[in-house]
């Protein structure tokens, strides 16, 4: 064994400590068993705020530094000097101990900011809804309510001794460091949630390519599936097909025995049909055991290259870390050699099938995967509460409003009933404006939309139902120009928002059927005027040239408005 590939382990002030020796300038990094998948929708981006605040004191340095809140791991990371290394350290636990609560607004805004700059994707809410690891694909709602003592708390029981790693790599473990934290419990993993009913399942969404992702056990032969799938998918729809100009695929270890991979192709709207065929061909061929020894060759000497090179213990200390706070035996590099050179196509062809088992497949807005043996992740609830019954003003929806919860039912376009239901025990969020509107977001995703302007709801109902919620899951947020319902799941109303296209007055009626009336009218007369105009001696070139302009910007400036109010979305 190559002596610099060793992972060595100590402790430095009684935390767990990760030591390889490695040439250049230090690295190193503290690891803590906290994420988004341990906060809930209502206080979501705890977490993220506090990492944000922690850094504030190391100021603008010569050296790099960062953070990063990931689903179950939080990193604070460096690369210097020996002193700047014991610097950064040093001052991160201190300030994890002593926040700048001074400073809590600014970051706030920050945050904001970086949020309003990032796309999760949405394969993580369908999957697992909206708590756990399906936080990830929400808006951080808590930042903007978090009190200082609401961070202080979150800080205190979860960024401690007891639940962190520290990792070094460079010539010898510094010294003069000092990370004093408070003592505490060492977090197990976030429990593992589920919106899907069944599996292998799917939801359209987008106008982009395909996505997919699907849980497997966390082994080297799924780690090399997902470099052979990126090279079948490139070959298949990039070289061959010419349907995608990117096609790729990735491994992410979810350190608690499972893992995930996922995989993306981009499309061209008018490609979407033969991309969508074309992916779906290649997750069929590997489950018929369709793997080439030539790939799989190729992908595994790659990995084994990387395994082999003389940094590769410094660059596995982070996932170390995260597997030694997760409880997960290390494995050495040697040992994940050996396991790469046992792998074997058909090894890959079992992984194939338990991918094709747990798939979660994004399709493009208007496509559907019934066809490939999918089914359709569920929008709806199997059943609606019990209690009042408002109806739209000017709709074909309604809400019950329950003891236990609140419905928004509706019928499809073949008539069929349908529902969304939140329960307030499973309520995840509730915003909330002062306008009165509430959105109700349930733990498996699904969202109902409260306004009563729309359907005539009494204060004394709304007041229960804000009493009914959890107290928790409340979002205030500030008052807004109009009601922009932006549910994630679609409701069962024909639009997006949660409530169907509002009927058309009497008055509205009448005035476009005059208009179109008019404007039929004056065409004819336009018409005529065209065809037999030109041949009046009496009329002139250039009287017939501007009479005829007239006459058809009158059946333009009457025919165009009656035009438009038919393809205006209607209004209550």
């Amino acid at each position: 064994m190559n002596p610099h590939a060793a992972v060595h382990h100590t402790r430095v002030d009684g935390i767990p400590t990760l030591f390889a020796q490695a040439a250049g300038p230090m690295r190193a990094g503290l690891v803590f068993r906290v994420g988004i998948a341990d906060e809930t929708l209502g206080r979501a981006g705890l977490t993220h705020l506090i990492e944000h605040l922690a850094l504030y004191r190391q100021g603008v340095a010569d050296y790099h530094y960062n953070g990063a809140t990931k689903a179950a791991f939080t990193h604070f990371h460096v690369e210097g000097a020996e002193h700047e290394i014991v610097a950064y350290l040093t001052g991160v636990c201190a300030s994890l101990t002593d926040l700048p609560m001074d400073r809590l607004e600014t970051e706030k805004e920050i945050l904001r900011t970086e949020e309003s700059r990032r796309d999760s994707g949405l394969l993580p809410l369908w999957r697992y809804g909206a708590q756990g690891y399906g936080l990830v694909s929400y808006p951080e709602w808590g930042v903007r309510t978090a009190s200082a003592q609401d961070v202080w708390q979150w800080a205190q029981s979860w960024f401690t001794a007891d639940n962190a790693v520290l990792w070094i790599a460079g010539e010898h473990i510094p010294a003069g460091l000092s990370l004093k934290l408070p003592a505490g419990d060492r977090r197990p993993m976030p429990a593992v949630t589920s919106a899907l009913p069944t599996t292998p399942a799917y939801f359209s969404d987008g106008t982009g390519g395909v996505l997919l992702d699907a849980v497997v056990a966390d082994t080297t032969a799924a780690w090399l599936y997902s470099g052979v799938l990126e090279r079948e998918l490139t070959r298949a729809l990039r070289q061959e097909g010419g349907y995608s100009y990117t096609a790729a695929s990735d491994f992410t270890s979810r350190r608690d025995g499972h893992a995930l991979v996922t995989a993306f192709a981009d499309s061209l709207p008018a490609k979407q049909d033969a991309v969508l065929g074309g992916f779906v061909d290649v997750l069929a061929g590997f489950q018929a055991g369709r793997i080439a020894q030539a790939d799989l060759d190729a992908v595994r000497g790659r990995a084994d290259g990387a395994l082999a090179a003389p940094d590769t213990a410094a660059r596995r200390l982070p996932g170390l870390a995260e597997d030694l706070l997760a409880g997960r035996p290390l494995r050495t590099a040697d040992e994940l050699r050996a396991e790469l050179r046992a792998v074997t196509p058909a090894d890959l062809h079992q992984v194939a099938v338990e991918a094709a088992g747990t798939a979660l497949l994004q399709v493009p807005g208007g496509h559907s995967a019934d066809w490939a043996g999918y089914t359709a992740a569920p929008v709806d609830s199997p059943y609606a509460v019990t209690g009042r019954r408002f109806a739209a003003r000017d709709g074909d929806t309604a809400l019950v409003m329950g003891d236990d919860g609140v419905s928004l039912t509706g019928r499809t376009a073949n008539g069929s009933e349908r529902a969304v239901t939140v329960h307030y025990r499973a309520c995840a969020a509730v915003l909330s404006w002062p306008d009165g509107g509430r959105r109700l977001v349930g733990t498996d995703g699904l969202t109902v939309e409260v306004e009563p302007g729309l359907y005539g709801i009494d204060a004394h109902t709304m007041a229960a139902l804000d009493a009914a919620v959890p107290p928790h899951a409340v979002v205030h947020l500030p008052p807004r120009q109009q009601p922009q319902p932006a549910a994630r799941r679609p409701e069962p109303a024909a639009t997006a928002s949660g409530a169907a296209p509002a009927r058309r007055t009497w008055g509205q009626r009448i005035g476009i059927f005059l208009l179109l009336s008019l404007a039929a009218l004056l065409a004819f007369v336009a018409l005529a005027w065209t065809v037999g105009g030109a041949g009046d001696p009496e009329t002139g070139a250039g009287e017939y040239t501007i009479l005829t302009c007239v006459l058809w910007a009158a059946v333009a400036g009457v025919g165009w408005p009656a035009v438009s109010m038919l393809r205006r979305p209607r209004t209550g």
